[in-house]
């Protein structure tokens, strides 16, 4: 995906969800405040600019990932399922 647009969290979020079968209604935990979730940044090529976060869902873990300064949402089961898990923020 090419990444040259402001976008926020949520919006990252949302893609990953749908991606994993996961929803908002599943989240049991999250480190982002509302104001977190909705404010813009720019997730190409360059500096970090989104904020860290830890969100836990029934199945899965999602955080931030980060390559050469572009940003977006990765992640990782929550509990033990044998499926392993490839290097993140590099190519």
């Amino acid at each position: 995906m090419r990444k040259d647009t402001n976008t926020t969290w949520r919006k990252e979020l949302d893609e990953a969800f749908r991606e994993a079968g996961d929803s908002w209604e599943t989240v049991e935990a999250s480190t982002l405040t509302e104001a977190n979730l909705n404010t813009p940044f720019d997730p190409g090529y360059g500096c970090t600019e989104g904020c860290p976060f830890t969100v836990w869902t029934r199945q899965n873990v999602y955080f931030p990932w980060c390559y050469d300064g572009a940003e977006g949402v990765q992640r990782v089961s929550r509990n033990p399922d044998g499926v392993a898990t490839p290097h993140v923020g590099g190519g």
